[in-house]
């Protein structure tokens, strides 16, 4: 590969079902090169805090995530340079010492419920997609989710959906919906938009491959 990747941006808010998209184009382009990359894996590193400190951070607030790095290893990505990927450990609330080595490809598919906030990782992005699914629905999932996959009780969930993850939503991530290319509504049940966007960066990586 000696061209430049497409890097195709997915946002949306807290089980909206962007990972879920974002795993479905994935999987149509597993036979090519292409990699997902998760701004989650970039929450700061908070090594230097207390436990207590760390308990407070605010995942859902645009400080809390390590956009330079994330830009960093874009570009390093895109001059054909492998990367050294971070893990967040979830569970000391802060960067691990493990890193996932990554090689250059010819598609980037970016996730995460803030990369479109970012003007320098939107001017990165050759498509931008918002995925939008009603709150109603948003809520139910995250709750499922934290309860079964991270030992929550429900009372902690719906405290911290209340007074965190929707303010956070309301001000930070529903107004970058204006910056997307395209908005699918229903996350990974819209069988129609992926295969439209599975169309599309077939199409851009074909006309790259034809100027190269």
């Amino acid at each position: 590969m000696n061209h430049k990747p497409i890097i195709i941006g997915v946002a949306g808010g807290t089980g909206s079902g962007k990972t879920t998209v974002a795993k479905e184009i994935f999987r149509q382009f597993n036979e090519q090169s292409i990699v997902l990359i998760e701004q989650d894996a970039y929450y700061k590193d908070q090594s230097h805090l207390s436990m207590d400190e760390r308990l407070q951070t605010n995942y859902d607030h645009p400080l809390a995530f390590d956009n330079e790095l994330l830009l960093h290893q874009l570009e390093q990505l895109t001059n054909q340079e492998a990367v050294q990927k971070p893990v967040y450990d979830y569970a000391n609330h802060t960067r691990s010492e493990e890193i996932i080595p990554i090689e250059p490809k010819d598609v980037i598919i970016l996730e995460g419920i803030l990369i479109l906030e970012d003007e320098k990782l939107r001017n990165m992005m050759d498509i931008k997609l918002f995925v939008d699914t009603d709150a109603d629905i948003r809520i139910i999932r995250r709750l499922s989710r934290d309860i079964k996959d991270r030992g929550r009780s429900i009372d902690s969930v719906i405290d911290q959906y209340t007074n965190v993850v929707r303010p956070m939503h309301l001000q930070f991530i529903e107004p970058t919906k204006r910056y997307a290319d395209l908005i699918v509504p229903e996350g990974g049940q819209n069988k129609v938009a992926i295969d439209l966007m599975v169309t599309k960066i077939r199409a851009i990586i074909e006309a790259k491959s034809l100027l190269t």
